[in-house]
């Protein structure tokens, strides 16, 4: 945003609008569109965007509660009293939004890159800041902002200190690059690659090429690989006009890729560039990192640097943290891990993330310095601590000689400084860290990992990391597949089927589902402790647990007489005032739990006998809804479900939501939707419906490292009792991974793998308690190397099958005492 904001009459002209009414508020300095996320700021908009599900328009007042006094809204309708507030009417917020945003970028007249391709969008535009933040002062899309509201949001940071802007552009299907294009308006282009994501919203390849191609209609340079056939083809005919920068290894092109050479975790690529032979070393060694690094020669070629000062850049790039890291920390504290990378924007995105967390009320920021901004220091740090202030951060530790040498300017926070981690880490007590949300937001200079570790309640290496951005584009996947009134319960069961109850239910709260469901009382007291309140029903309700389930508003299933005169009776004893919501479960064929058909006659009349109940739902559960050959028994289940609904519904004077459909009933019975779906396994990613596997993306990833490496002669064994001495020399891994930690033992002796350097390597010998061995004979590999048990690269799918059982029962079995490790966009 311009420093000194836009004047309210221009911002209405800019937008196209009409004031619905006007007060008397001096300029627009902020763009709000997200509710959940607001801190109040002097001189912020809300712009009430409409979606699919969510209309923003609902939020009006409640935003106006939290203080903001601006509102851009599409329709006169509806719109509550916002006492001394501007109303500004445009026909779309959404286009609305856009077109302040193309404004605001038509003022600057900078080098701007826009980047597209299927992947390695954001990895390339970090790296472009990791190449040139010494250079220029760089302004970037934060995080992973590449959307239809992501991109503008972006456009709208620059401001007058930048001189150079690097912004990212995803789209999904046709019209929508575009609509970004008049947005970013880049000078430069690169296109990365083109691969399957998306595809199912474009006829064919060469389609989405040519989406993708519009980003750079109106740029100046383009550069792309010229490997890439189809990315070729479609720019030759469409773009030959502009200057087009290639690499290639195996065509003639503007950076010609001699030879890469890798030794460890370096690799050495030599060029030619304007007949001059180049070579630059990069501290990654995959071929992917290879690609990036190419894009990004040619783009620093360009920009007319010198070979040596280009060489010395790439020796400094680091691995791109692309996600924040929530983990368990020490005396019940929630740890935000954000070390890699630090700026005032991302900083910003990271107290957003760490004041919706409801599990502490205390919120300490754990900052370093903030390096080459190209920003005057004090201002930076101003801007730092009022951002601080406006988050209501409890305690603020300030790292580096630059926070304190400032330390004037936080007089208004709870705040110490250190001059370096070290300080920080010979003086603090982990005894005065307890019950609170921490952030940690550092440079990577400053290795605040050791911060972390410091912190983190459990240091285990191996680690069961849950992709939340994931899980929320699976529940966002099953929206889409919903009637825009039906509701959703989501499962947190079973420690959230292996993942984290509180850490999902937070997420799942956040991203606004309706209800949660948990197996038993103390998973959903647990919850209701650490600050969750959506409405939460019990499933499998024990007797002993009515008055503690009461006590803490837990709504119970409720399957027989036996259940309901208990909790009656549990609740006429009880200090609750309000009739009490309650959940029917019939029994359709299932034959687990449940009221069965003659049972509702008397069920009706003892219901309405009793003046303390209120029927929430009535509900009953598919019993083989995942399997093609149970569809006229599945069918059978869903009508003797309506009938016994209808009965219910005629004898009860109150009306009650009706749910049968669980996640694979919700993908493959949608006429049977009806008020709410429970949304169990699909959420995380997990379904044995092969039509879905691929929509659907597995949020969970089990992690571990190469303890040792060693090699055994022919005719030794492997672990205890051996069953077959090696034939030959066999070179092994140890894995800090073992039965306890829900490795099951059927997988040793080559009944399963894990994998290590991009390679499926075999389990050798027995499985042990705490460690199990890998046959790693002719793997490029070495000790604390990663090793993915199951995950992105190979599926749990595929572990469930050499077990001969399902991929729930496989997560549901790892151990409490892996490290959970929650990451997000």
């Amino acid at each position: 945003m311009l420093k000194g904001g836009y004047e309210i009459e221009d911002f209405k002209n800019i937008i196209g609008g009409s004031f619905l009414h006007r007060a008397n508020q001096a300029g627009i300095k902020h763009i709000v569109t997200d509710s959940r996320k607001f801190e109040f700021r002097e001189g912020s908009v809300f712009f009430a965007l409409s979606g699919s599900r969510r209309d923003g328009h609902s939020y009006l007042q409640e935003m106006h509660g939290k203080g903001v006094r601006i509102f851009v809204v599409s329709s006169e309708l509806g719109i509550p009293v916002l006492k001394n507030s501007t109303i500004i009417t445009v026909q779309n917020s959404v286009m609305a939004l856009q077109q302040f945003a193309a404004h605001h970028r038509s003022l600057f007249h900078i080098p701007v890159v826009g980047i597209t391709g299927s992947n390695g969008k954001t990895i390339v535009k970090e790296w472009i800041y990791q190449l040139l933040y010494t250079d220029f002062h760089v302004i970037r899309s934060p995080k992973s902002y590449n959307s239809q509201i992501g991109v503008p949001l972006s456009v709208l940071l620059m401001d007058e200190s930048h001189d150079l802007a690097v912004f990212e552009a995803g789209i999904s299907r046709k019209g929508e690059m575009r609509k970004l294009e008049k947005i970013i308006k880049p000078t430069i282009g690169i296109f990365t690659n083109i691969g399957p994501a998306h595809q199912e919203n474009f006829e064919s390849l060469n389609e989405k090429i040519d989406e993708k191609l519009q980003l750079f209609m109106d740029c100046k340079t383009l550069i792309y690989c010229r490997d890439q056939e189809n990315i070729h083809e479609r720019i030759q005919s469409q773009l030959s006009k502009h200057t087009l920068l290639t690499w290639s290894k195996n065509h003639e092109a503007n950076l010609k890729i001699i030879s890469t050479k890798v030794t460890g975790k370096k690799t050495r690529i030599t060029g030619q560039f304007e007949g001059k032979e180049r070579v630059i070393e990069i501290p990654f060694n995959s071929p992917t990192s290879v690609e990036n690094s190419c894009h990004l020669w040619l783009l620093l070629l360009h920009l007319d640097m010198s070979d040596e000062i280009i060489a010395s850049h790439f020796t400094t790039l680091t691995p791109v943290a692309m996600r924040l890291e929530q983990l368990d920390g020490i005396n019940g504290c929630v740890l935000i891990n954000d070390v890699y990378n630090s700026d005032i924007n991302t900083l910003t995105i990271a107290l957003d993330y760490l004041k919706y967390l409801s599990k502490n009320k205390k919120y300490t920021a754990i900052v370093s310095d903030i390096l080459q901004s190209g920003e005057e220091e004090e201002n930076l740090y101003r801007r730092v601590a009022e951002l601080l202030k406006s988050r209501g951060i409890t305690r603020f530790i300030g790292i580096g000689k630059q926070l304190k040498s400032h330390a004037h300017l936080f007089s208004d926070l709870k705040a110490t400084f250190y001059e370096s981690t070290g300080a920080f880490l010979q003086n603090a007590n982990k005894r005065d860290f307890a019950k609170e949300n921490i952030l940690l937001k550092g440079s990577r200079a400053f290795k605040f990992e050791r911060i972390a570790d410091f912190l983190q309640e459990k240091s285990h290496e191996t680690v069961l990391e849950i992709d939340l951005t994931k899980m929320v584009e699976n529940l966002n996947y099953i929206r889409t597949r919903l009637q825009s009134d039906t509701k959703i319960m989501a499962m947190v069961k079973a420690f959230a089927y292996g993942a984290g109850s509180y850490d999902v239910a937070q997420i799942l709260e956040y991203n606004r589902v309706d209800y949660l469901a948990v197996a038993y009382a103390d998973e959903g007291i647990s919850l209701r402790e650490d600050g969750i309140t959506l409405p939460i029903m019990v499933l499998n309700p024990e007797l002993s647990s009515y008055d503690a389930m009461i006590r803490y508003h837990l709504e119970p299933q409720l399957f027989s007489f036996r259940t309901l005169e208990y909790f009656t009776e549990a609740l006429q004893t009880s200090t609750e005032a309000r009739r009490y919501p309650i959940h029917i479960k019939i029994n359709t064929g299932m034959n687990r739990l449940g009221f069965d058909f003659a049972d509702l006659p008397k069920l009706a009349e003892r219901i309405l006998e009793i003046d303390v109940l209120e029927v929430k739902s009535v509900f009953s559960h598919l019993a083989g809804s995942d399997d093609q050959k149970f569809e006229a028994f599945t069918q059978q289940q869903i009508a003797d479900f309506t009938k016994a609904a209808d009965f219910l519904s005629d004898k009860l004077p109150n009306p009650f939501m009706r749910h049968i459909l669980n996640s694979s009933g919700i993908l493959r019975y949608p006429e049977a939707q009806m008020d709410m779906v429970r949304l169990g396994l699909a959420l995380y990613g997990i379904t044995t419906s092969l039509d879905f596997q691929g929509k659907l993306k597995p949020v969970s990833t089990l992690r571990t490292v190469i303890s040792q490496i060693r090699e055994i002669e022919p005719g030794e064994g492997v672990g205890y009792t051996p069953k077959m001495p090696v034939s030959e020399k066999t070179k092994i891994a140890v894995i800090p991974v073992g039965y306890a930690d829900g490795l099951p033992r059927l997988l040793g002796n080559g009944g399963g793998n894990v994998l290590i350097s991009n390679t499926a390597v075999p389990f050798i010998g027995n499985i042990c308690m705490d460690m199990s061995m890998v046959n790693v004979t002719g793997i490029d590999c070495e000790e604390g190397d990663e090793v993915e048990v199951f995950g992105e690269h190979l599926d749990i799918y595929e572990m469930a099958d050499h077990l001969q059982t399902i991929p729930y029962e496989v997560l549901t079995n790892i151990s409490q005492r892996v490290k959970r490790v929650f990451i997000q966009d």
